[in-house]
C-alpha cells in the first residue's frame, strides 16, 4: 500500500504514514494521527482524502481558509496517482507508493565495525544542543503515541532529525519463528535481547521485518535495508556499523535511486518489552541535511550511533516503565495497594509465600439480597449491577484502609489486614474499614451490611492447589470472623466483634473513631466454647441515636443478666432507645423465660442456628 508524507520546512516537520483503500482520512493543524500541527496555515480540518487503490483523492472542506496547490494552481478537488504531491501552506505531501525488499542482502561492506557501549561513552558530541534537544521529545513522543504504529512513525521521524546526513531510517524487528523444531516464539530476539550467539549462521535465519521506515527524499526508489547487518547486530545485542563506498567514491558516482547506500548502522533496543527491536539508519558520506561540512571518515559516525543508542536505550526504558504501568493496572484488580507495593520490592515467590501472622480478619456480607431479588426478577442484569456496586463498597473500603482483599463468597466479600507487612494498627484500620462500609451502606446501596470481626494468629499469603492459588488467609480467626458476620442476623447487630478484637478497640482506638459495647455472652451453634459477643458503633457525633450514656445502660443491663438478675437487667435494657434492635436479643431470651434465669443458668445463650 502507498504512504502519504508531509513534509514542513524543517526536517524534523515530517510524518510518513501508510494508507489503506477506501479508508478516509482528514489533514489538518489540530488532532488525529494525520495531524500537520507545525504549520499556521494549515486549517484545523483543511481537507479530506481517499485512497481508491489507484489514486488519491482530496478534496478541500468547506472552513478550509487556504487553498490546495496542485503543480502550481490552486484547486479544490482533485485526484493525484502515486509519485505526485500537492501543497498546503508550507507543507507538501508526496504520495509515495515504495517498496521495502529485506530479502535480498547488500554487497559485502568494505569496512565493519561494532561499537560497545562503553566505548561510545567516551565518544563527544560536537553538537550535543541539537542532539539533547531531539532526545528532550522521546519521553512526549512515547506518551503521545496512540499504539505502536504510531510510535513507530514518531521515532523514525526522529531519528532523520537528529541524524542530520542519515538519508533513511527504520524501526526493524526479527522476525518471530513459528515451527515444530523451534524452541519458542521469538527465539532470535532473546538471543538478542541476552547477548547471547545463536547457534544458525545468518543464511538460515528469516529475513528481519520493517515495522517502519522513511527516507528525506520523498521519492526516491525502494527500501533495501541490509539483512546481514541487521541479524548480526541484534543477534550480537551490540551496534554495527557498516561501509560500503568510501568518502571519495561517493562523491565522484552520481546518486540515482537504485544506488546502494553507502553506509548503514544498527542499534538493538535493550529490554524485554522491545525484545528484537533495532534502530537502523542508513545514509551517504556527501549528505549532511544540517549544512555542515561532509564527513569524509567512518569514524566520524561514531556520534550518530552514539545518538542513535541513546536513543534506543531512553526508548527501551520508558517502554518497560509503561508495561509495568499496565502490569499493575491489571494486577491492581487482584491484588490490594499494600500487595502490590511489596510486589514491587520483594521476589513474587518471598512476598507471597505463605507464613503465620497476626491478622485481623473482617467478613461482610449483603442484607436484603432476597428481597432485592424478588424485586429485580425480570431485570437480573440491574440486580447483577446492584450487587456489583455492592461488593464494590466493601473492596474499595477494605482497600483505602490498607487491607488486602482475600475473597468473594457470593454476595460476601472477606478483608484481613496484618500480611504482607505487619501493621500495628491493623484494628484501627480494620474498625474504620468497617464503619465505613456499614455507613455507605445506609446511605446508598439499597442494602444493609453485616460484618463479622476477629483478630488472631493465621496462616497468610498465596494458598491453593497445583491447579489454582490464591491469597488469601487461612485459620480458626477467619472460622470465627464468618461466624460473627453470621450472627448479625440473629443479634441484629451490623457490626460484631471478638473478645480480642473488642479489647484492642477499648485499648487503642479513640472514641472519637469508634465505640464498642458487649452484648451478649453465647455459645454459638455447632461449637463447645462460648464466646462474648460485642458491637462496635459509629463515635457518638455520628451516631447519636445511641449516646455513651445509653452504651453505660445496656453494659450494666448485660452485668445484671449474666448474674442472673433478670428483672433488674429487663428494667435497664427498657430504658434503651426503642431504635436498638440489638437489645431486643436479651429482652426477647427474658420474655422467653418468664424472667426468671432456669436453675442451671451460667450466662451463656446457646444459638439455635448459624
Amino acid at each position: 500500500m502507498p504512504d502519504l508524507i508531509a513534509q514542513g520546512v524543517e526536517p524534523q516537520q515530517r510524518w510518513r504514514r501508510p494508507l489503506t483503500e477506501g479508508q478516509e482520512i482528514a489533514i489538518g493543524r489540530l488532532g488525529g494521527a494525520w495531524a500537520v500541527p507545525w504549520d499556521h496555515q494549515v486549517s484545523r480540518l483543511h481537507a479530506r482524502l481517499v485512497w481508491n487503490g489507484q489514486r488519491l483523492l482530496v478534496e478541500k472542506t468547506p472552513e478550509a481558509k487556504n487553498p490546495l496547490f496542485l503543480h502550481g494552481r490552486q484547486e479544490e478537488r482533485f485526484e493525484i496517482a502515486p509519485g505526485d504531491h500537492f501543497v498546503v501552506g508550507q507543507t507538501t505531501f508526496t504520495l509515495a507508493d515504495q517498496q521495502v525488499d529485506v530479502s535480498l542482502d547488500q554487497p559485502a561492506p568494505v569496512q565493519q565495525q561494532s561499537f560497545s557501549a562503553q566505548y561510545l561513552k567516551g565518544v563527544q558530541f560536537r553538537n550535543p544542543d541539537h542532539r539533547i534537544e531531539v532526545l528532550s521529545r522521546l519521553p512526549e513522543v512515547i506518551s503521545g503515541a496512540a499504539g505502536e504504529k504510531e510510535l513507530f512513525v514518531r521515532l523514525v521521524s526522529m531519528l532523520l532529525a537528529g541524524v542530520p546526513r542519515a538519508d533513511a531510517a527504520a524501526v526493524v524487528a526479527v522476525e518471530e519463528r513459528r515451527g515444530a523444531g523451534d524452541e519458542g516464539r521469538g527465539k532470535e530476539a532473546r538471543l538478542a535481547a541476552d547477548g547471547a550467539s545463536a547457534p544458525s549462521p545468518l543464511s538460515s535465519l528469516p529475513s528481519p521485518l520493517v515495522l517502519h521506515w522513511d527516507q528525506r527524499l520523498a521519492i526516491s526508489g525502494n527500501f533495501r535495508p541490509s539483512r546481514s547487518l541487521i541479524l548480526e547486530s541484534l543477534r550480537a545485542g551490540q551496534s554495527l556499523l557498516h561501509v560500503w563506498r568510501g568518502a571519495a567514491a561517493a562523491s565522484a558516482d552520481t546518486y540515482t535511486i537504485s544506488d546502494a547506500f553507502d553506509w548503514a548502522f544498527c542499534v538493538p533496543v535493550p529490554g524485554k518489552s522491545v525484545s528484537g527491536w533495532g534502530l537502523y539508519v542508513a545514509g551517504r558520506f556527501n549528505a549532511d541535511q544540517s549544512g555542515a561540512t561532509p564527513t569524509s571518515d567512518p569514524n566520524d559516525l561514531r556520534e550518530d550511533v552514539k545518538f542513535t543508542e541513546l536513543v534506543a536505550a531512553m526508548l527501551g526504558s520508558l517502554r518497560q516503565m509503561r508495561l509495568l504501568e499496565h502490569r499493575h493496572a491489571a494486577l491492581s484488580q487482584f491484588f490490594s495497594p499494600v500487595v502490590l507495593e511489596s510486589l514491587a520490592y520483594e521476589d513474587p515467590e518471598v512476598a507471597l509465600a505463605p507464613r503465620e501472622t497476626e491478622v485481623s480478619v473482617m467478613f461482610c456480607d449483603l442484607r436484603g439480597f432476597s428481597r432485592e431479588s424478588e424485586r429485580h426478577s425480570g431485570d437480573l442484569l440491574g440486580l447483577l449491577q446492584q450487587v456489583s456496586n455492592a461488593l464494590g463498597v466493601m473492596t474499595r473500603r477494605i482497600r483505602e484502609q490498607g487491607g488486602v482483599v482475600g475473597d468473594f463468597q457470593g454476595d460476601a466479600a472477606m478483608g484481613f489486614w496484618g500480611w504482607p507487612l505487619p501493621q500495628s494498627d491493623a484494628v484501627l484500620r480494620t474498625c474504620r474499614a468497617a464503619l465505613a462500609v456499614r455507613s455507605e451502606f445506609e446511605a446508598a446501596t439499597g442494602f444493609r451490611a453485616g460484618i463479622g470481626i476477629a483478630t488472631g494468629p493465621a496462616v497468610a499469603g498465596k494458598i491453593g492447589t497445583v491447579d489454582q492459588v490464591k491469597v488469601t488467609v487461612f485459620g480458626p480467626v477467619v472460622n470465627l470472623a464468618s461466624r460473627l458476620e453470621g450472627m448479625t442476623r440473629i443479634i441484629q447487630a451490623p457490626i460484631l466483634l471478638d473478645e480480642t478484637t473488642a479489647r484492642l478497640v477499648r485499648r487503642g482506638v479513640p472514641r472519637e473513631v469508634a465505640r464498642v459495647r458487649r452484648l451478649a455472652v453465647v455459645l454459638p451453634f455447632g461449637l463447645d466454647t462460648p464466646l462474648e459477643i460485642s458491637e462496635l458503633l459509629p463515635p457518638e457525633s455520628e451516631y447519636p441515636e445511641l449516646t455513651d450514656e445509653h452504651l453505660e445502660i445496656y453494659e450494666a443491663a448485660l452485668d445484671a443478666f449474666l448474674a442472673g438478675r433478670w428483672k433488674e437487667s429487663f428494667e435497664l435494657l427498657h430504658r434503651i432507645p426503642a431504635a436498638d434492635q440489638a437489645k431486643d436479643f436479651l429482652v426477647v431470651h427474658i420474655a422467653r423465660h418468664n424472667r426468671r434465669p432456669p436453675s442451671d443458668w451460667d450466662g451463656v445463650i446457646q444459638l439455635a442456628s448459624k
